[in-house]
């Protein structure tokens, strides 16, 4: 009896473990960084860029709503250090869940006047990380990223 009780014990463990690490394997979405050697070597490059983007000293402020469909509505604002909007630019725009990056939204922004983009996307509610890049040809001049909280 009590060596049939030892044996359901540890079956039992044995099989709840199974379980959760069949969950955990199935629902994380990945790495940070696919290839960290890479990013190392592109440090230098990126820190560079940050410098060039710190001394145009543009103002680019985003703010992200909720409309009533449960789509966000994305609108960006770019000015320069004469607070005159930037022209001639593109914009892209990311949404990253924090966590899993199968839930990763890309916004299609449009120009909407001078400086001012606008867009839409549908990310469930919670924290975001909003990723905001400016590009002229194709060169990209300005990089921000935040964390938000979609409700």
């Amino acid at each position: 009896m009590v060596l049939a009780c030892l044996v359901a014990f540890f079956a039992f463990v044995a099989g709840v473990n199974a379980v959760m690490i069949g969950a955990a394997v199935s629902t994380f979405g990945g790495l940070e960084t696919k290839n960290a050697y890479q990013a190392g070597l592109a440090f230098a490059s990126e820190e560079a860029a940050a410098q060039a983007q710190e001394a145009r000293h543009w103002r680019v402020s985003a703010m992200l709503q909720r409309q009533r469909d449960g789509a966000t509505a994305v609108e960006v604002s770019a000015r320069d250090s004469a607070d005159q909007p930037l022209t001639g630019l593109e914009a892209q725009v990311s949404l990253f869940h924090p966590a899993d990056r199968r839930f990763d939204h890309a916004v299609a922004m449009r120009a909407a006047g001078a400086g001012r983009f606008h867009g839409t996307a549908a990310p469930g509610p919670g924290q975001w990380d909003v990723i905001i890049e400016l590009a002229r040809n194709g060169e990209r001049l300005f990089r921000s990223k935040e964390r938000v909280i979609l409700r």
